[in-house]
C-alpha cells in the first residue's frame, strides 16, 4: 500500500478485506459507499476509477487502489456523486450502489414476517423503480440464514464479489439497488451458507420473468402495469361462476394443444397464438371456460408444469409476460373465463430453486418424513412457517389480481390434507394431537380460501381432492376448507369403469354408474375427464370403450351425453373432444387430421351441442349442487344396462328426461313415467347420424301417454338406440 493512500484512507480491516475479495461480505454498507469522507468502492478487473459530482458532472477526486485488488478509495467532497470506470475496452458512469439508503419499509418487513404480505411480488425479488431521480432495480430476497448474500447478472458479468447485499436484521430479507439496470436483465442470487458454503446461484423465488428453459436465469421484468380493458367481464364473472351456472371448461396443455410452424414441430406456440387460435375454438366449442396445466416457470417441460419453481413468473417458453396477459384479455372478450392449475403441494429439487435455499431447509421440512415427496422427488412446502404460507398465498394473489385470472385449480390437495400420504408406517410423523392430518396445511388451505373472496370477488378456487376429507366446499366459518368446487375423482373412475367392461358385462357393474349419486350434493362437484387419464399408458378416452371402431365411438357419445347430463360441472381436456385415439404426449400437438374423418368430427360435433344445450336449459344446470335438480327414474335395470333420470331447475323450469342405453341393442316401445303430460321434444340424440350414429331415435320427439309408470301418472314410450344416450325436454 503506497503511503499517500495510506495517509489518506484508514486502512481495512483485513477480515473485511478478505471477504470482499472472496464475495462473502456479509455486511457490505459498512465498508463500501460514502464513509466520513471517504469513498470505497469493490469493482475488481477495473484499472481506473474517478468520482464526479452527479449534479454537474465535475471532477471531485479519484479512487486508489491499495493492496486488496478491485477495491479502490479516496477522500472524496461530500455531495451526490457518480463513479466513472474505466475497464478494459470500455467506460462506464454509474451512480454507487453503496451511496442509497434503505428501500424496504418496515412495513413491508413486517407482513412478510407476519405471512400476510399479499402484494409480495412489488416487496421482493427484482423491481424497477426510481430512487432519489436514478433509474435501476431494487432485489430484495429472503434468506434469513445465510452468512452473505450477492446479486450476479448481465450488469457485473455474473461476478458474486460485485454487488453484494445488505442485510435487514430481524427480517432475514436482503436488499440492493442496482443503478441504471432495468428490464430484461438477467440475475440470481449468489448466497453463502451460514456454514459458510457457497451454495449454486439461485433463481429468485419471485422473479416475474424468466429465461426460456432449459436457461434458468430471472429476469427484471418491465414493471409498467399491462392496460386492461376487461371491466365488464370482471364486473360479471362472480354471477357467471356460481353454483347454480353452466361452467364446462376445456382443459388445455398449452404445449402440445397446437403447433403453430409446420417447418418445426417442436417449437411452443406463443400466448399470441393461442389468443387467436385457441379462444376461437373454446368459444365455439361452447365451453364457458379454459383450464391451463400449470403455466408457472418450471425447469421440466415434462413435468406438464406440476414441478413449478417460479410461482410469479409465467412460463417463458410462451412468450413474455405481457403476452399472458393479452390472452386472459382474450378470453375475456370472448366471454370465457380462465382458470390455471396452481401447485402449492410441492416442488422441485433442482439446485438453482428453492431446495436448501440459504444453505438452510428454507421452504421445505428437513425431516424427510415431513419434506420430501417420495413418489415425485420433490420437496413439500413447510407451512408452519409463516413466511412460506406468505409467499405461496401471495403467488395465488398474483395470477388473481396482476393477470385477471379467474380461478386456481390446487393440486394434489389431499396429498397435503394427509401427513402419511403415500407413505408406510414410520415413515411419517403425527400431528400435535397423534393424528395423521396435516393441520398446518389446512391452515394454509382456509386462510388462502378466506384471502381470496376478500381480495379478488368472484374469482373461484377448486380443489383436485381425491379423498373423502368432509366439508372441502364448506365455508371456512362453518369448519370447511373453502373451496368453491371440488374434481369428483370418484365419478371419474367409477364411470370410467364401468365403461370399460364390455356390454355384456355391464350388469354386474351397474352400480358403478348409479353410486356417484349417492354422494353428488355433498360438495359443488366438477365432473373431471382430465389429462391424468389419457397418459402413462392409459391411453386415450376412445381407447377405455370396448367394442369394434363403431362401438367404441358409439360408447364414447353416450358417456359424453351422460356426463353432460349428470350433475356437475364439466371438465374435459382437450382432445377428448374429437376422440384423440393416441395416448396425449406433451411433446406434439394434438392430431387434428383426425377431423377430417366423419366419426371424429362427429364427436366434437356432440360435445359442441352439448355445450350449447347444457348452457340453454337451466334443469341441466341450475340445481348441480342441489339434490332437487335430480330424481332417478330408472336406475335398477341392470338387466338392459338402461339409466333413465330426470333434471329440474328451479322453479317452472322445464324438466329434461336423460335416457342411457348403454349397450348394443337398440330398445323399442321402452316405457319411462314422466311428471308431466304434453310433448316430450328429443333435444340430443347421441346416436343421430350428424354425430356419426345409426340415426335411430324417436323423430322429433314422444308424446306423453296416460299410462302409469316409474309411480307417475304420464309415461313415454321411446325407442332407444343402442348405446347411446338420448335427452329429452318436457314443452
Amino acid at each position: 500500500m503506497d503511503g499517500a493512500f495510506s495517509a489518506a484512507v484508514p486502512p481495512l480491516d483485513p477480515l473485511l478485506a478478505d471477504a470482499l475479495s472472496q464475495g462473502r461480505m456479509g455486511d457490505p454498507f459498512a465498508v463500501l459507499g460514502p464513509h466520513d469522507g471517504v469513498v470505497r468502492a469493490f469493482l475488481p478487473g477495473a484499472a481506473r476509477v474517478e468520482v464526479l459530482a452527479r449534479e454537474d458532472r465535475r471532477r471531485l477526486g479519484e479512487l486508489t487502489q491499495g493492496e486488496v485488488v478491485g477495491l479502490f478509495a479516496g477522500r472524496v467532497e461530500s455531495a451526490p456523486y457518480l463513479l466513472r470506470v474505466q475497464w478494459p475496452g470500455a467506460t462506464q458512469e454509474t451512480e454507487d450502489p453503496y451511496a442509497f439508503g434503505v428501500l424496504l419499509g418496515a412495513l413491508d418487513l413486517h407482513l412478510f414476517n407476519e405471512g400476510r404480505h399479499f402484494e409480495l411480488a412489488l416487496a421482493l425479488g427484482a423491481r424497477s423503480m426510481t430512487v432519489d431521480g436514478i433509474p435501476g432495480v431494487r432485489f430484495a430476497v429472503w434468506a434469513p440464514n445465510a452468512r452473505a448474500v450477492s446479486v450476479v447478472g448481465d450488469f457485473n458479468t455474473w461476478d458474486e464479489r460485485r454487488h453484494p447485499m445488505r442485510a435487514r436484521q430481524g427480517a432475514g430479507v436482503w436488499e440492493l439497488f442496482v443503478p441504471r439496470i432495468g428490464p430484461g436483465v438477467r440475475y440470481k442470487f449468489a448466497i453463502v451458507g451460514p456454514d459458510g458454503v457457497r451454495q449454486p446461484l439461485k433463481a429468485d423465488p419471485l422473479a416475474r420473468m424468466t429465461e426460456a428453459p432449459p436457461a434458468t436465469a430471472s429476469v427484471v421484468a418491465d414493471g409498467v402495469a399491462f392496460a386492461w380493458n376487461d371491466e365488464t367481464w370482471m364486473g360479471s364473472r362472480a354471477e357467471r361462476q356460481r353454483a347454480d351456472r353452466p361452467i364446462a371448461i376445456y382443459e388445455v396443455h398449452p404445449g402440445s394443444w397446437l403447433r403453430p410452424a409446420a417447418d418445426d414441430p417442436t417449437r411452443f406456440p406463443t400466448w399470441d397464438d393461442l389468443a387467436a387460435r385457441l379462444v376461437p375454438y373454446v368459444k365455439d366449442m361452447g365451453f364457458t371456460h379454459v383450464e391451463m396445466l400449470p403455466i408457472t416457470e418450471h425447469p421440466f417441460t415434462g413435468s406438464w408444469g406440476y414441478q413449478p419453481l417460479s410461482l410469479f413468473a409465467p412460463s417463458a417458453r410462451f412468450g413474455p409476460p405481457d403476452g399472458f396477459a393479452r390472452f386472459v384479455e382474450a378470453c375475456h372478450r370472448a366471454e370465457i373465463g380462465v382458470i390455471i392449475d396452481w401447485v402449492p403441494a410441492h416442488f422441485p429439487t433442482d439446485p438453482h430453486g428453492l431446495a436448501r435455499f440459504d444453505g438452510t431447509a428454507l421452504y421445505e421440512h428437513l425431516d424427510p418424513r415431513e419434506g420430501y415427496h417420495q413418489d415425485w422427488n420433490t420437496y413439500i412446502y413447510n407451512l408452519g412457517r409463516r413466511e412460506v404460507q406468505g409467499f405461496l398465498i401471495a403467488s395465488a394473489i398474483h395470477w388473481l389480481e396482476h393477470f385477471h385470472v379467474d380461478g386456481l385449480r390446487v393440486d394434489a390437495v389431499a396429498s397435503m390434507l394427509y401427513r402419511d400420504y403415500s407413505r408406510k408406517d414410520g415413515e411419517w410423523i403425527p400431528n400435535m394431537y397423534g393424528g395423521r392430518e396435516n393441520l398446518e396445511a389446512i391452515g394454509f388451505l382456509r386462510h388462502l380460501n378466506a384471502v381470496v373472496p376478500e381480495r379478488c370477488p368472484g374469482a373461484i378456487t377448486i380443489a383436485e381432492e381425491s379423498t373423502a376429507w368432509p366439508g372441502v366446499t364448506r365455508a371456512v366459518a362453518e369448519g370447511g376448507l373453502g373451496f368453491d368446487y371440488k374434481w369428483n375423482m370418484g365419478w371419474m373412475h367409477d364411470t370410467l369403469h364401468y365403461m370399460g367392461e364390455d356390454p355384456i358385462n355391464r350388469r354386474w357393474h351397474h352400480d358403478e354408474l348409479t353410486f356417484g349419486l349417492i354422494y353428488a350434493f355433498s360438495e359443488r362437484f366438477i365432473l373431471p375427464v382430465s389429462h391424468d387419464e389419457v397418459v402413462h399408458g392409459k391411453g386415450p378416452l376412445i381407447a377405455k370403450m370396448p367394442g369394434d371402431a363403431w362401438q367404441r365411438m358409439a360408447n364414447l357419445r353416450a358417456y359424453l351425453g351422460f356426463m353432460w347430463s349428470h350433475p356437475g360441472k364439466k371438465l374435459l381436456f382437450m382432445g377428448c373432444e374429437f376422440a384423440q385415439d393416441r395416448e396425449w404426449s406433451h411433446d406434439r400437438q394434438l392430431d387434428w387430421s383426425l377431423l377430417e374423418q366423419p366419426a371424429h368430427l362427429g364427436v366434437q360435433r356432440l360435445v359442441r351441442d352439448l355445450n350449447r344445450l347444457y348452457s340453454r336449459e337451466r334443469a341441466l344446470y341450475e340445481y348441480d349442487a342441489h339434490p332437487a335438480g335430480f330424481r332417478w327414474v330408472v336406475g335398477d335395470d341392470r338387466e338392459n344396462s338402461v339409466f333413465a333420470y330426470l333434471r329440474f331447475g328451479a322453479g317452472d323450469v322445464a324438466p329434461v328426461l336423460a335416457v342411457c342405453n348403454m349397450t348394443p341393442v337398440p330398445r323399442e316401445q321402452y316405457r319411462i313415467g314422466v311428471p308431466q303430460g304434453g310433448f316430450w321434444r328429443e333435444v340430443l340424440n347421441s346416436d343421430s347420424g350428424y354425430y356419426g350414429g345409426a340415426d335411430i331415435g324417436n323423430g322429433g320427439g314422444v308424446q306423453a301417454e296416460a299410462v302409469p309408470s316409474h309411480g307417475e301418472e304420464q309415461s313415454l314410450s321411446l325407442r332407444l338406440p343402442p348405446l347411446a344416450t338420448v335427452l329429452l325436454r318436457a314443452g
